[in-house]
């Protein structure tokens, strides 16, 4: 499995940014996919995350300010950020769980996209 994430870049303190990440390759299903982020210095952390059934689990610092969505079809994720702030700043990883086949649905791996940086000025 395959992520190519796309979006990041620079926005000013307060601006909007949308994050997408599509999926593919070799896989029966994504069960799974979300965002997570790496500032200098700092551990990986989710920021948002959603089911194939369109559950979302959100961050703290961002469940008022964003937004996931999950297109199951086109196996693609996308995370609007609104009222983005300096301590946004980080590399967003796209994260996806999948079965490879129908024999195994229950066996799920995980897959990381390569990462898109996202700065917010001040």
């Amino acid at each position: 499995v395959q992520l190519q994430a796309s979006g990041g870049g620079l926005v000013q303190a307060g601006g909007s940014l949308r994050l997408s990440c599509a999926a593919s390759g070799n896989f029966f299903r994504i069960h799974e996919m979300a965002w997570y982020r790496q500032a200098p210095g700092k551990e990986r952390e989710l920021v948002a995350r959603i089911e194939y059934g369109g559950t979302a689990n959100y961050a703290d610092s961002f469940k008022e300010r964003s937004a996931i969505s999950m297109d199951n079809d086109k196996n693609t994720v996308t995370l609007r950020m609104n009222s983005l702030e300096p301590d946004d700043t980080a590399v967003y990883y796209c994260f996806a769980r999948a079965s490879r086949s129908a024999p195994d649905f229950f066996k799920r791996q995980i897959y990381w996209g390569q990462g898109t940086q996202v700065t917010v000025s001040s």
